[in-house]
């Protein structure tokens, strides 16, 4: 599920949205960072079953994946 936190415009939402909905795995979230030549996400651990993982989209903007 894709929440918007940031108030962004609907086709801007919908591109993230494109991008983010086949991602299943952290594999696949890094394999994306990579072929966008980014930096690899960073995990925050929360508990031993809960990390947050953030990732620099462009400009101010970060994708946040709550995975458990």
């Amino acid at each position: 599920m894709l929440t918007d936190r940031g108030g962004l415009d609907p086709a801007k939402l919908a591109e993230i949205a494109a991008v983010v909905g086949p991602q299943r795995t952290l594999a696949a979230v890094a394999r994306w960072c990579g072929a966008r030549g980014g930096a690899l996400p960073e995990v925050i651990t929360q508990d031993e079953y809960t990390h947050d993982v953030v990732v620099h989209c462009e400009g101010a903007l970060h994708l946040v994946y709550d995975t458990t």
